[in-house]
C-alpha cells in the first residue's frame, strides 16, 4: 500500500503520521520531510518534478515495500492523490486526509463554503481563475508562482471584489488579511500564501444549497424576450440567441464580450452559464437596461459605456468569445477588432443583407474560419375564435468565425 498523509492546516499530528516509521520510502516536499522522523535506512525523495518521484514509488511498489507520501492539506483535493491513483490504481492507496486550506480559510472568514467555486491557479494559466472570480460571488483560488494575490489583484482592478489572503494557515505565523484588488496588486506577498478568497460581499451569503460548488445550471436558456427589459423590440430574438449561445460556448473560466449589447440579453445568458461577461453599449439608457437585466437574473455583468471599436481598447484581457450585435457603417471595423482579439470564436448577428460580405471578410482577414446561416422562424400566434396562425419574425443573418485549433490559445500582438 501507498499511505498518503495530508498534513492539514490544523494543530496536532496528522492522522497516519505514525506510518512514516514503518516506511521504506518517504516522499514529500522538503518542509514536510524536515518535519517528520524518517526511519534510518528509509529513502527520502523530495518532490520536485512528479514523474521521477512516481518512478521511484513504482520500484518500491513492485517490491511490495511500504511507501508514505506526505502532502499539504487534503491530498485528494487538487492534490497528489489523482496522480497516484492514475499510476497505481485507487486500490493501492490508503489516504489519510488533513483539513484543506480552503475549508480553514472560509472558517477564518466566518463564511459557509458549500456555494463556493474552487479554482486552482497553481501551475496553470491564471486567466481561468481570474475569469471565475469575475463571474462568481464566492471563489477560493489555490495560488502558485506567478498566480498569487498580486497577480489576481492586478487583473481584478476596478471589480467589486474583496480579497481575503490567507497565509501559513495553522502555523505560528498564520495571517488572514482583507484587501482590495488594488491593495493586493501593490504588495509582495512572498511564498507563504495558502489560499485567496475572492468575494462579492453583497452576494457572499447565497441561498441554502443542495448542490455544492458552481450554482445550479439554468433549466433553460435562450429565454423569451419578455424576460428582459428592452426598447422597441431591440433585442436579440430567442431563436437567434439560442444558436449564438451554441456557437459562443460560454463556460466557467471563459471571458465573453457582448458588443453592441442593447438589452444585454446575450451577456446575461452567458453569465447564467458561468462565464465572465462584459457588455459594451454606446447609449446611456442601454447601459442602465443591461445593469437592470443582469440584476434581475442574479448575475454579474461588467457594463462598459462606450462606442465600439474604440471602447474595446480599454477592456484589458482578450476574450474567449465575442458576440457582435447591431450594425451600421462601423460594423466591419468592430468585427475586425473583435476577431483579432478573440481566442476562440466571434459570432455576428445582422438584419441587413448588405452587411454580410464585409463582416465575413473581417472574420476571415483576422485568420478565422467562417460559416453562417440565415435564420427565419415563424411563431405560433393566437387568432380570434380559438385558432392559431404562424407569425413570421424578421430574418437574421448569423455568422461565426472560429480560430483554427493551432492558434486557439493565441491572442493578438
Amino acid at each position: 500500500m501507498i499511505t498518503v498523509v495530508g498534513t492539514g492546516t490544523g494543530t496536532g499530528a496528522p492522522a497516519g503520521l505514525q506510518e512514516v516509521g514503518k516506511a521504506a520510502l518517504v516522499v514529500g516536499g522538503r518542509r514536510h520531510l524536515d518535519a517528520v522522523d524518517v526511519p534510518e535506512g528509509a529513502e527520502r525523495v523530495v518532490l520536485g518534478p512528479l514523474a521521477p518521484a512516481l518512478d521511484t514509488v513504482a520500484t518500491y511498489v513492485a517490491q511490495e515495500r511500504p511507501v508514505v507520501v506526505l502532502a499539504s492539506g487534503d491530498p485528494g483535493f487538487f492534490g497528489i492523490v489523482r496522480a497516484l491513483a492514475e499510476r497505481f490504481g485507487p486500490h493501492r492507496l490508503d489516504v489519510r486526509p488533513g483539513v484543506s486550506s480552503v475549508a480553514v480559510a472560509f472558517a477564518r472568514a466566518g463564511l459557509p463554503w458549500d456555494d463556493a467555486v474552487v479554482v486552482s491557479a497553481h501551475g496553470r494559466d491564471p486567466r481561468t481563475a481570474v475569469n471565475v472570480c469575475r463571474a462568481h460571488p464566492k471563489v477560493a483560488v489555490l495560488t502558485g508562482p506567478g498566480a498569487g494575490p498580486a497577480e489576481l489583484g492586478a487583473a481584478l482592478r476596478g471589480e467589486r471584489r474583496v480579497l481575503i489572503v490567507a497565509s501559513e494557515l495553522g502555523a505560528a505565523g498564520e495571517s488572514v488579511e482583507r484587501v482590495t484588488p488594488e491593495e493586493a496588486a501593490g504588495r509582495d506577498w512572498g511564498s507563504t500564501v495558502s489560499v485567496v478568497l475572492c468575494l462579492d460581499e453583497e452576494r457572499a451569503l447565497g441561498p441554502v444549497r443542495t448542490v455544492a460548488g458552481l450554482g445550479a445550471r439554468p433549466a433553460g436558456w435562450a429565454l423569451p424576450e419578455a424576460e428582459f427589459a428592452h426598447r422597441d423590440s431591440m433585442i436579440t430574438k430567442f431563436e437567434v440567441r439560442a444558436l449564438a449561445l451554441a456557437r459562443l460556448g460560454p463556460r466557467p473560466g471563459d471571458l465573453v464580450w457582448d458588443v453592441g449589447a442593447g438589452s444585454g440579453s446575450v451577456a446575461v445568458e452567458c453569465a447564467r452559464l458561468g462565464a465572465a461577461a462584459v457588455a459594451v453599449e454606446r447609449d446611456a439608457d442601454g447601459v442602465e437596461r443591461v445593469r437592470a437585466n443582469a440584476a434581475a437574473h442574479g448575475v454579474g455583468v461588467r457594463v462598459v459605456h462606450g462606442r465600439a471599436p474604440e471602447a474595446l481598447d480599454g477592456l484589458g484581457d482578450d476574450p474567449d468569445a465575442v458576440f457582435v450585435g447591431g450594425g451600421g457603417r462601423e460594423l466591419p471595423a468592430v468585427v475586425g477588432a473583435c476577431a483579432r482579439r478573440a481566442r476562440r470564436t466571434v459570432v455576428v448577428a445582422m438584419a441587413a443583407l448588405d452587411r454580410v460580405p464585409a463582416a465575413r471578410a473581417a472574420l476571415t482577414d483576422a485568420g478565422l474560419t467562417c460559416d453562417g446561416v440565415l435564420l427565419q422562424s415563424s411563431r405560433l400566434a393566437p387568432l380570434p375564435g380559438d385558432v392559431t396562425r404562424l407569425a413570421a419574425t424578421n430574418p437574421v443573418f448569423l455568422l461565426w468565425g472560429v480560430r483554427p485549433p493551432a492558434h486557439s490559445e493565441g491572442v493578438s500582438e
